[in-house]
């Protein structure tokens, strides 16, 4: 025979309750047929019956039956892999066992089983005592529960999870094995599957195990419903396996993922701080403190930390989490000092800048922080602290402060959590110090707004003005709009309004520069077209010398990074003696004028071009402003802001939020800016409002004098007669007439023409001289023996300032003095 195929037949799986049972004769002649056999092979009972058991088989099968039913008359019985010829020729393959029997008469027969092979695997005996060792071996844990959810058989390897041995669990549900675990969320899927027949497969349950009760676990499981032969329900078992592992990873990286979500979404410290306090809780730990050092909240650069030297190290508490509401009992409120003790951990993890775990903290030992709010040392068990772990906050290789976790309930820190936590901190110190480094540079920044924008606009008495100013980058406040007043001589004022591409540090650079050179350039009094001519070059020449030489066009808006090509300005000189008011602009809004009874018209302004890029010369007009009339100017952000886009539709909200200024003028500044613009808006915007005076015609004093020496007296005895009305004192007139004497010469004798002499009573005492020369006088260092040359030098001694303007007909010297007498 062939015995190997005889071995692999003994290891066939063979199933007695459904094996096709027929009767032979000790000679191989079918004696009896079942229909189970025939419903096997196709051949009636009729047919079979009387035929020879080898003529049902295949050749090479058929001629082995000699040595089976040999092998079966000494007694022994045969299994092995046969294959039969059904009734339409097919061939079956079958798993055959011959034993020898005894016939209903007594005779000797033999008995065959045949069990059809179909999709079973060749090779394996799956008999009771295999399947039991299969299931009772198996290290995943199998259940079986019944249809009322009970316990009825389970192997060996479920004892790992807890729960007792396999016998203690019979006739008891889940949550009474498992009272740790979610078991009604488990029971739910069972009765699913027990109504269903649906597959749960992979249900993940998370919980306490009785394994580990001080440790949250997971488990993956899978359901199956049992059916008994008629399809109806008898069970479901279950198999388990332990995935804890893989679900705190997954936990890990989810804690992670929130951590670059939710840290750093701000650039200010504190928030920073307290956002790695709220991802860590309840995620890693029950409660989370996050110290840092002063010097990091104030934006310095920290400094290492020593060991020794201090009794105690202050910190100050950033931020703070608890899961619990009494954990832990004493707080620290967020900005407070908290100060550790020079021994305690959280001072040597300062100083070394390595972390420290602890899994159990000894119940007793006090806290480490001393100024505890209620002035008490509390022990750790009085907090409900049990165990802890300690990461510095580093960046740069430079310790910030520490971050502590602690735990209540939950399992002791391991030294993954550790390995998390110093990952998560990690994450965390990089956006304290970037929110640090920003808390600099903004620190940094505002100090340079605050050199760049007047802090407080000068007095004078031409205007009463008010200012707003509301910058497109609110992190750093700064943008490149600005405004000025300036005083300038002879009752007249400068205001002036003006904006630079783009934002922040390098715009307002670039307006810082300009800025300057407008004081500069109103210092020496010259009008509005030609201060505008002036920054035009100054404009031209720095692009060129920052290697633009083209003008514009490089960057987004058109201006190189912190150049000033592209600028506006809108210049205005405003006169209180006469009411006179003298603008120019450079790629900038014309100003609005609301008028004393409260109409709004704007100024019809020539535009010229922006500062920088070249084009046809500026122009001015004049006009004249009764007292009360309001000048309004503001850069283009004033305008961009509304549904229409247009600049008319921008001019008519503008001529809206004007209704109504002829009220305080601040409060009015304010209402203005609030009902035009948001409260980030995407373009800077500065407003200058400047309400008209007039000087009392009583302040002024003024005279025409022919061109000749001998009026020099008549003008010092006219102004002494008009200073002693005014009511000053014999040694201010005697100054005021050496000024006078010295002024009036000097334009009879280097200039022609009309000469008229002006005195103004202000804030200062002004005495000007008008010639119609067009030369600058020169102030001269005259050697001694010199007759001439002493005039101006004079001046400059006596006056508090003195200075030239030209004006249309002529040009005009000035000397202010300092009043030492009550104005009235």
């Amino acid at each position: 025979m062939d015995g190997h195929k005889e071995q692999g037949g003994a290891r066939q799986g063979f199933d007695v309750a459904d094996a096709a049972p027929l009767l032979l004769d000790p000679h191989g002649l079918v004696t009896g047929w079942t229909g189970h056999a025939e419903r096997l092979l196709g051949h009636a009972a009729a047919e079979a019956v009387g035929r020879k058991f080898a003529d049902l088989l295949e050749s090479a099968d058929a001629e082995r039956m000699d040595d089976v039913l040999a092998r079966c008359r000494t007694g022994s019985d045969w299994s092995g892999l046969m294959t039969a010829r059904h009734r339409d020729g097919r061939p079956v393959p079958m798993a055959v066992r011959v034993a020898p029997t005894t016939a209903p008469q007594g005779r000797p027969a033999v008995l065959v089983l045949l069990s059809e092979l179909g999709d079973i695997a060749q090779g394996w005996d799956m008999s009771r005592d295999v399947l039991e060792q299969i299931v009772a071996g198996n290290p995943i844990g199998i259940a079986i529960v019944d249809t009322d959810l009970r316990y009825v058989w389970s192997n060996a390897a479920l004892e790992q999870f807890g729960g007792g041995p396999a016998r203690s669990r019979v006739g008891r549900r889940v949550a009474e094995v498992q009272p740790g675990m979610d078991s009604a969320a488990v029971e739910q899927r069972m009765r699913h599957v027990l109504e269903t027949g649906e597959q749960v497969i992979g249900y993940e349950s998370v919980g306490r195990a009785r394994s580990a009760p001080l440790r949250e676990t997971a488990h993956m499981v899978s359901f199956t419903r049992l059916e008994d032969h008629r399809g109806e329900p008898t069970g479901v078992y279950y198999t388990v396996v332990d995935v804890t592992d893989r679900h705190r990873a997954r936990q890990r990286l989810a804690l992670l993922d929130r951590a670059g979500e939710f840290i750093g979404r701000t650039l200010d410290v504190m928030t920073t701080a307290q956002e790695l306090a709220d991802v860590a809780v309840p995620g890693l730990a029950d409660f989370v403190t996050v110290d840092l050092l002063e010097t990091v909240l104030k934006g310095a650069e920290p400094v290492p930390q020593p060991l020794a030297g201090s009794e105690r190290v202050p910190l100050r508490r950033a931020g703070h989490r608890s899961l619990y509401e009494d954990l832990p009992r004493t707080v620290v409120d967020s900005g407070a000092v908290v100060t550790y003790l020079a021994d305690s951990p959280p001072a040597r993890c300062l100083a070394t800048g390595r972390s420290w775990r602890q899994e159990q903290l000894d119940p007793l030992a006090v806290e480490w922080a001393v100024g505890a709010p209620d002035a008490r040392e509390a022990t750790f068990l009085e907090l409900g602290l049990q165990s802890v772990m300690i990461v510095p906050i580093r960046a740069r290789g430079i310790t910030l402060g520490l971050t502590t976790f602690f735990r209540r309930r939950q399992s002791p820190f391991e030294a993954d959590d550790l390995h998390l936590a110093e990952d998560l901190v990690s994450r965390a110190a990089v956006c304290v110090d970037n929110a640090r480094r920003y808390t600099r540079e903004r620190d940094a920044a505002l100090v340079l707004q605050r050199s760049l924008l007047p802090r407080r606009l000068p007095d004078q008495d031409a205007v009463e003005v008010a200012a707003c100013y509301r910058p497109a980058d609110e992190l750093t406040g700064l943008g490149g709009d600005w405004y000025d007043l300036i005083p300038l001589s002879g009752a007249r004022v400068a205001l002036v309004v003006g904006e630079v591409p783009g934002h922040g540090i390098d715009a307002a650079a670039a307006m810082g520069r300009l800025r300057t050179a407008v004081r500069t350039l109103a210092a020496i009094d010259l009008p509005p077209e030609e201060v505008l001519a002036h920054l035009d070059d100054l404009a031209s020449r720095s692009a060129r010398e920052d290697g633009d030489g083209e003008g514009a066009g490089e960057g987004d808006d058109g201006a190189v990074p912190g150049n000033s090509v592209g600028s506006g300005c809108l210049y205005v000189v405003y006169d209180a003696a006469d009411g006179r008011c003298t603008m120019a602009a450079a790629g900038h809004p014309a100003p609005a004028v609301v008028a004393p009874d409260g109409t709004v018209g704007f100024v019809d302004l020539p535009q010229g071009p922006p500062l920088g890029v070249g084009g046809p010369p500026f122009e001015a007009v004049e006009l004249s402003l009764a007292e009360g009339s309001t000048l309004v100017l503001h850069t283009d952000g004033l305008l961009a802001h509304g549904e229409g886009g247009t600049d008319e539709a921008g001019r008519e909200r503008l001529r809206q939020a004007l209704q109504g200024t002829e009220r305080a003028l601040r409060p009015s500044c304010q209402a203005v800016i609030d009902a035009l613009v948001p409260a980030h808006p995407e373009d800077d915007v500065a407003l200058l409002m400047a309400r008209t005076r007039r000087l009392a015609p009583e302040q002024i004093a003024a005279w025409e004098l022919p061109p000749d020496p001998a009026v020099v007296a008549d003008a010092r005895r006219t102004a002494q007669d008009q200073l002693s009305r005014w009511g000053f004192d014999e040694e201010q007139m005697f100054t005021t007439e050496l000024l006078v004497s010295e002024l009036v010469t000097n334009a009879i004798r280097h200039a022609s023409g009309r000469v008229r002499l002006r005195l103004i009573r202000e804030r200062t005492l002004v005495c000007e001289v008008l010639d119609g020369g067009a030369s600058a006088p020169h102030l001269r260092h005259p050697r001694a023996m010199d007759e001439g040359g002493r005039g101006l030098l004079l001046v400059s001694q006596l006056a508090e300032r003195w200075g030239t303007r030209f004006v249309p007909d002529g040009k005009i010297i000035w000397a202010e003095q300092p009043l030492t007498t009550p104005r009235e």
